[in-house]
C-alpha cells in the first residue's frame, strides 16, 4: 500500500510539474571579466591581459587549447616603464583559452622584429616603419605550425610578411623566410595575410592586402608555406572606389564543408571608429567572391553583408572598432569570431570579442549580438520570447569622415551620433503582436526562427539562441540575421 501511495504521489507531481512548467526569464550572471581594464594597464600587469590589449587576433583550436596570436597594440604602451621593471615586451601578443571564455596571456611569440623585415621596410621607406609587428596568422602544417607576421611603415605600401615556423604554438618560432613584399611601386600593400586549403586539390592560397589597391590572393607552395613562384604577389579579389576616404583591409578566408563554400570576410573604415565587418562567398579558395546582391568584391560597388558596426545597447558605453576579424571553429562544427572592440567613448582600449558564428538559410553567415560567455545551448517556445527586447538594426557610417590612408586624424578618435548603431525598445506581446502598433511576430519551434513585420517590413528567419547579456549581467535569449537589404538585425530579449 506504502508502495502504491508513493507511486501516486510521484505520479501527480510530474503531472503538476508539467502544467506549471517555467516559461524563461533572463536570469542574473555576472560578467566573466570588466570591459575597463585602465587599472590593468601598467606594463607590470601584462600577465593580466588576457581579454585586454588584442588587436587583429587569429586564433586556431590546437590540442586542449584555442590558442590566439594578435598585433603588439598596448593601451598606455610605456616601453621606459617596461623595461626598468623587467617586463620582457616583444612582438605578436600569444593567448590560450580552453573555454574561450577565461584566457591566458602566454606573453610575445618573438623577442624582436626581424632583421630582414626592418631592412627592406626602412629602405624603402625613407628609414621609417618597422617599430613593431602586426597581424600575425597561426596555421598548422603537418607537425609543425606555421606564424606568418607583417612589418611596416605606416600610411605607405612599403610592407613585409615573413614567415616563422615552430614545433609547438607556444614557440620558440624560426624564421623561414618572406612571402611577400611590397613598396610605393606596387599596386598592393603586404599585410594581413589569412591562408586557406583547397579541399578539392590541396593548394595552398594567402590573400591579404590592405587600403592601397585592395586585397589579393596568391598562391602558395604547401612546403615551404611562401609562394608557389618566386615573387608572385598574385591577384585581385577585393576593392573599393575611392582610397582617399575608403579603407579595405583585413581579410579572413574560412571553408564552410557543409555548404561548400569559402567566405572571404573583409574589414571596412576606420578602425578606432567605424570600423566593420563585411563578406562575400565563393565556390573557389581563389575567388572571385560575390556578395548579398550578386556583386563581385573586385568590383568598386560597397558591398553587402554588413556583420558588425559600431553599436550600443542601453546601459553601456558602447563598442567602436569593432572588426579585422578571426573565423575559426570548436571541435565540434561550432563557428567563432574573434575581434577587437574599443570601448567607447575614447575607443583607445582594446578588448577581446568572441562571438558565436551561425550560417542563415540562404548561406550567408551572421554573428550573435552579445560576446560569448560560454552561455548552455537551449530550446526556447513561443511563450518564452514573450517580453522586452532591446532590438539594434546594423548600419553602415553615414556621416563621411575626413582620414589619411584610410584612417581617422589625431584627434578625431571618438564617435559622431550618426555613426552610432543604437538599440531600441521592441516587446514581443503574447497574442503574436509588437507593442505600440509596431508589426508583429511568429516564432517557428522547430528551427528556433523568428520573423518580425515591422512597420511593413518583413525580417525572416531570424536565427533564435541562447547567450549572455553583458549589459545587464543575465542569462538571456539573442537573435541574429538579416534584412532584406543585407544588414544584420541583432535583438535580445531584457525582460
Amino acid at each position: 500500500m506504502r508502495n502504491l501511495l508513493h507511486v501516486a504521489v510521484l505520479l501527480m507531481g510530474s503531472l503538476f510539474a508539467g502544467c506549471t512548467s517555467s516559461v524563461f526569464a533572463p536570469i542574473d550572471s555576472p560578467n566573466p571579466w570588466a570591459d575597463d581594464y585602465s587599472p590593468l594597464s601598467s606594463m607590470e600587469n601584462y600577465q593580466l591581459w588576457g581579454t585586454y590589449n588584442v588587436h587583429d587576433p587569429s586564433c586556431h583550436k590546437i590540442g586542449d587549447y584555442y590558442y590566439m596570436y594578435s598585433t603588439d597594440a598596448i593601451f598606455r604602451e610605456n616601453r621606459k616603464e617596461a623595461k626598468e621593471k623587467g617586463v620582457p615586451l616583444g612582438f605578436i601578443q600569444m593567448r590560450r583559452s580552453k573555454d574561450l571564455v577565461n584566457w591566458e596571456f602566454l606573453g610575445w611569440a618573438l623577442p624582436e622584429i626581424p632583421q630582414e623585415a626592418v631592412e627592406w621596410v626602412r629602405s624603402h621607406a625613407g628609414g621609417h616603419g618597422a617599430t613593431n609587428i602586426w597581424a600575425p596568422y597561426i596555421i598548422p602544417y603537418n607537425n609543425k605550425y606555421r606564424l606568418y607576421y607583417c612589418v611596416s611603415a605606416f600610411g605607405r605600401k612599403t610592407s613585409y610578411i615573413g614567415l616563422a615556423e615552430s614545433d609547438s604554438p607556444e614557440g620558440p618560432w624560426t624564421l623561414a623566410g618572406c612571402a611577400v613584399k611590397t613598396d610605393d611601386t606596387t599596386a598592393m600593400n603586404a599585410i594581413d595575410p589569412s591562408i586557406t586549403v583547397d579541399t578539392s586539390n590541396g593548394k595552398w592560397w594567402m590573400h591579404y592586402g590592405s587600403f592601397f589597391g585592395g586585397l589579393y590572393c596568391v598562391e602558395l607552395n604547401p612546403e615551404t608555406g611562401l609562394p608557389m613562384l618566386d615573387g608572385d604577389r598574385g591577384h585581385l579579389v577585393a576593392r573599393r572606389a575611392n582610397y582617399k576616404k575608403d579603407n579595405l583591409e583585413a581579410p579572413e578566408i574560412i571553408y564552410n564543408p557543409d555548404l561548400k563554400e569559402y567566405y572571404l570576410f573583409v574589414s571596412y573604415d576606420p578602425l578606432m571608429t567605424t570600423y566593420n565587418v563585411r563578406v562575400g562567398r565563393s565556390d573557389k579558395a581563389e575567388g572571385p567572391f560575390i556578395d548579398y546582391f550578386g556583386k563581385e568584391l573586385k568590383d568598386t560597388t560597397n558591398n553587402f553583408p554588413i556583420l558588425t558596426a559600431p553599436y550600443r545597447f542601453k546601459s553601456h558605453p558602447g563598442w567602436a572598432g569593432t572588426a579585422h576579424c578571426a573565423v575559426f571553429t570548436s571541435d565540434d562544427g561550432q563557428y567563432f569570431m574573434a575581434h577587437q572592440g574599443r570601448l567607447s567613448p575614447q575607443n583607445q582600449m582594446m578588448d577581446l570579442h568572441v562571438r558565436q558564428v551561425f550560417f542563415t538559410k540562404d548561406g550567408w553567415p551572421v554573428v550573435s549580438p552579445e560576446r560569448y560567455a560560454g552561455s548552455n545551448p537551449r530550446e526556447f517556445s513561443a511563450a518564452d520570447l514573450v517580453g522586452e527586447w532591446e532590438i539594434i538594426r546594423v548600419q553602415e557610417p553615414l556621416y563621411e569622415r575626413k582620414q589619411e590612408a584610410g584612417q581617422i586624424l589625431w584627434g578625431e578618435g571618438e564617435l559622431q551620433d550618426e555613426e552610432w548603431n543604437m538599440s531600441h525598445l521592441l516587446y514581443l506581446e503574447k497574442d503574436g503582436k509588437l507593442g505600440e502598433d509596431q508589426g508583429t511576430w511568429d516564432f517557428a519551434k522547430e528551427d528556433q526562427s523568428l520573423q518580425l513585420t515591422l512597420n511593413g517590413e518583413v525580417v525572416k528567419n531570424l536565427i533564435v539562441f541562447a547567450g549572455h547579456d553583458w549589459e545587464n549581467e543575465t542569462e538571456t535569449v539573442l537573435f541574429t540575421g538579416l534584412d532584406s537589404r543585407g544588414r544584420s538585425v541583432w535583438g535580445k530579449r531584457t525582460k
